[in-house]
């Protein structure tokens, strides 16, 4: 069907009546972000919180209850050690099937070697001979953004395709990886240019800065962040001057032991007489190594855009630039890249705006573009301008999330409940942003509290949905929240650092997501199947296509629930 609908006219893309479930129900699809199925023990802050609506679905109605895979290829991530995240877990949310992602599309082309025989290479090769290779991203293996196994393959294959000066810009990560690692990857690539040095290869770290401090911002929350990883890496100007990244990060963490991985500030690497050691200049070449898009798009803009105006570049090299994939297909940024990214058409936004569904989206801004263009298969934009509304609500800027855990869970699920009170709308899509954002922090008692109002803004919600008789489904994109410390991978229990304290978890985990259906309007015969036990986030497309009143397309992953007469 769907492929079919790519094709052909507007018939092609109507969906057929559910035969049981009748049309006319508003449903009400609430996704936690980073919200977890683990053992509840002190370290589960969603266990830990009080969450009374969600307990009480959980306990009342387990026909209506179930676990979902949310991490590796029941999200098109290559193993089952791979964690979820948001971007994958929303693709697969909205698009209802599976599609190979980041981390698995670049495996395959660096193992292929076609990574280097595309058209993204060989525009990247025409600033040889004289040209520096600049290599830019996130210094991690967790995953979720990058790894570093990709990093060490490109870093070869690029000496082995002919550069011969390469400097490497460092994002620190303490985040989907433990806090504290950033020294442990910076000391492995440290080995690994000097592997480079002995063959002759001009190899060496340039600058370098935490996530959450440099560069990797998204949707345009603050363009400071952008700007300070420009001015690092472009114009060779930090805050901080170091000799090598080692020592910066030694000496900036003796500085402040409170620091994180994550909030590194920016640092250029200069050489005996001061000067900056890699600064990106006219002629020299770039690759954005992270895979996912989300926080890229802002500086691949600063890098392509010719009327860029979110901040002073001072200087603009000619430069030729690619990513590792492409972040944005709508816009087409950038425009080259690597290795070709999926192409996830026909999702279900699109199918119901041809099905005349309107629908309500609302999340703040760290999570907009997920209930949003990821949703819809890295799109920009609306489907629809009359059969779709997307609210942003700002996200609070300039002070970490743990500092303000509540975020503006309750304004979304005010605007929610708004839009469900209008009649306007048949679907009312949002996101809850705390479990993942606040997790991240590694601030247990404030996650704790994220998770409390997180189940408050839930609660608005189902009381909305009652009101107008209609229908709710709650489910997650990936685990995090529920498990904020690391632990043996053998035994499961917690581990603690030499100083007895317990090595606190931030990042995403592999852990199973519930989701839950219920509401005045559901059928008293619907409940989930039980033929599915290995179903993921993928199969809830068809899930709430079916609850609004028709049939899935056929090659969408199958429906969960099922109405027993």
């Amino acid at each position: 069907m769907a492929a079919a609908a790519a094709a052909g006219g507007e018939e092609e893309w109507k969906l057929p009546p559910h035969p049981k479930i009748p049309k006319g129900k508003k449903v009400t699809i609430i996704i936690l972000d980073g919200w977890g199925e683990n053992i509840p023990d002190r370290f589960n802050a969603i266990a830990v919180a009080e969450t009374p609506a969600m307990d009480h679905l959980k306990t009342t109605a387990p026909e209506r209850w179930r676990l979902l895979k949310a991490h590796g290829p029941a999200v098109g991530l290559p193993t089952e050690d791979d964690m979820g995240n948001s971007e994958v877990g929303h693709n697969a949310l909205g698009a209802g099937r599976i599609f190979k992602q980041g981390a698995a599309l670049v495996d395959t082309a660096i193992e292929t070697g076609l990574i280097y025989e595309g058209e993204g290479f060989k525009y990247l090769k025409e600033a040889q001979p004289n040209g520096t290779l600049h290599l830019l991203g996130l210094l991690s293996d967790g995953g979720v953004h990058s790894r570093y196994n990709q990093l060490q393959a490109l870093l070869k294959g690029c000496a082995d395709q002919g550069f011969k000066k390469i400097r490497v810009h460092v994002l620190t990560d303490g985040r989907d990886v433990r806090e504290g690692s950033s020294l442990d990857y910076v000391t492995t690539l440290e080995h690994d240019l000097e592997e480079l040095r002995k063959r002759g290869v001009d190899a060496q770290i340039a600058s370098g800065g935490g996530r959450m401090a440099v560069t990797m911002d998204r949707y345009e929350n603050d363009w400071g962040v952008v700007k300070r990883g420009w001015d690092a890496q472009v114009l060779g100007e930090a805050p901080h001057q170091f000799k090598s990244c080692l020592e910066a990060l030694k000496t900036l963490k003796e500085n402040d032991p409170k620091l994180n991985d994550q909030y590194y500030p920016p640092f250029v690497i200069v050489d005996d007489e001061g000067k900056p050691v890699g600064p990106i200049v006219d002629g020299d070449a770039l690759i954005t190594f992270n895979f996912r898009a989300d926080r890229m798009v802002m500086a691949a803009k600063a890098f392509e855009f010719e009327d860029f105006d979110k901040f002073d570049r001072v200087r603009v090299p000619k430069i030729k630039y690619v990513g590792m994939l492409e972040y944005d297909a709508e816009i087409k940024l950038p425009k080259h890249y690597l290795v070709a990214p999926p192409h996830i058409g026909e999702t279900s936004g699109e199918y119901l705006v041809h099905n005349g569904v309107r629908t309500f989206a609302c999340s703040e801004t760290v999570k907009f573009g997920h209930v949003t263009f990821v949703w819809n298969g890295n799109r920009s934009g609306q489907f629809s301008e009359t059969l779709e509304e997307y609210v942003e609500i700002p996200s609070d800027q300039g002070i970490s999330f743990n500092v303000k855990p509540e975020m503006k869970a309750i304004a979304i699920a005010e605007k929610a409940c708004e839009a469900l009170h209008s009649g306007k709308w048949d679907q009312v899509r949002v996101n809850l942003p705390n479990g993942d954002m606040v997790g991240h922090t590694g601030d247990l008692d404030a996650t704790i509290v994220g998770c409390t109002v997180v189940d408050k803004a839930i609660q608005l919600m189902l009381e909305a949905t009652e009101k107008v008789g209609g229908i709710f489904l709650i489910t997650a994109d990936h685990g995090n929240a529920e498990d904020m410390v690391k632990r043996n991978s053998k035994t499961g229990e917690p581990v603690k650092d030499k100083k007895g304290k317990y090595q606190i978890l931030t990042a995403h985990t592999c852990a199973p997501v519930p989701i839950a259906i219920g509401g005045p309007g559901l059928l008293k015969g619907a409940q989930f199947r039980t033929d599915l036990p290995t179903a993921g986030l993928a199969n809830v497309a068809a899930t709430f296509i079916n609850l609004l009143g028709f049939e899935a397309p056929k090659d969408y992953e199958p429906s969960l629930i099922e109405v027993v007469e």
